[in-house]
C-alpha cells in the first residue's frame, strides 16, 4: 500500500514512497489502470525531486490527469487522495518558486489578478453562469452549481468556510440539455478555482 497519511505524495523530501502500489480492486469493480499510474508517478517523482525540468509536470498536470478504468485496477479512491496531496507538494514548489523569482509581493499580486479572472462569471445571475448542455447530453445541475459559486464568491470576499479540497470533491446531479448547466465549462472553472484556492492555502 502508498503509504501517505503521513509522508504525503512526493517522496521523502514531500512523501513518496518508492513506487506507489495502491490497494486494487476486486471482482467486477473497475479501477485506475496500474501501469499508468505507475508510470505518471514515477515522471512526477522525478520531475519534483530534481526541481522540475523544463516541460516537466507541474500542479495543473497532476490536477488534469486522467487514467483508463479496467478490472483489477488501483482503487480509485485512494490514488485521487494521493494526487490532491501531490497536488499541494507541487503547488507550494510553484509558489516558492514564484516568490523567488518574482518577490513576495509581485508573487501575491500575480494570485490576486488570478483570482480576479473569476469574478466575471461569479457576477452572471443564477441560471445564468454557464452554457447549458447540448440537447440530450449530461450536464450539471444549475441551483447546485450556483450555490457552490456562490461559496466561491464568499471565499473570495474574506469568508471562510470553503476550502479547495471541497471543490475537488464538489459532485452535481445529473441534468439533461437546457436543464443543465454545460460539464465541461464548469470543470474548467472549478479546476481554476481550484488552482487559486489552493495556491493561497500553500
Amino acid at each position: 500500500m502508498f503509504l501517505l497519511r503521513s509522508e504525503g505524495a512526493l517522496g521523502h523530501h514531500a512523501g513518496v514512497t518508492p513506487g506507489p502500489t495502491f490497494a486494487r480492486t476486486a471482482g467486477w469493480k473497475r479501477g485506475y489502470a496500474v501501469e499508468q499510474v505507475e508510470d505518471f508517478f514515477a515522471q512526477a517523482r522525478v520531475s519534483y525531486e530534481t526541481g522540475g525540468p523544463r516541460g516537466g509536470v507541474s500542479s495543473r498536470d497532476v490536477r488534469e490527469v486522467g487514467f483508463d478504468l479496467v478490472r483489477r485496477g488501483y482503487d480509485v479512491q485512494m490514488v485521487d487522495a494521493a494526487l490532491d496531496r501531490m497536488e499541494d507538494a507541487f503547488l507550494r514548489r510553484e509558489q516558492e518558486v514564484a516568490r523567488g523569482r518574482l518577490g513576495a509581493d509581485r508573487a501575491h499580486a500575480e494570485l490576486s489578478a488570478r483570482a480576479a479572472t473569476l469574478r466575471p462569471r461569479l457576477d452572471r445571475p443564477d441560471g445564468d453562469r454557464f452554457d447549458r448542455a447540448e440537447h440530450g447530453q449530461p450536464g450539471y445541475d444549475p441551483e447546485e452549481v450556483d450555490e457552490l459559486c456562490e461559496r466561491i464568491g464568499a471565499w473570495l470576499d474574506g469568508h471562510p468556510g470553503l476550502g479547495h479540497d471541497d471543490l475537488r470533491r464538489a459532485v452535481f446531479t445529473t441534468r439533461r440539455g437546457d436543464h443543465g448547466y454545460a460539464e465541461h465549462q464548469v470543470d474548467a472553472f472549478i479546476d481554476r478555482a481550484v488552482e487559486v484556492m489552493a495556491s493561497v492555502s500553500v
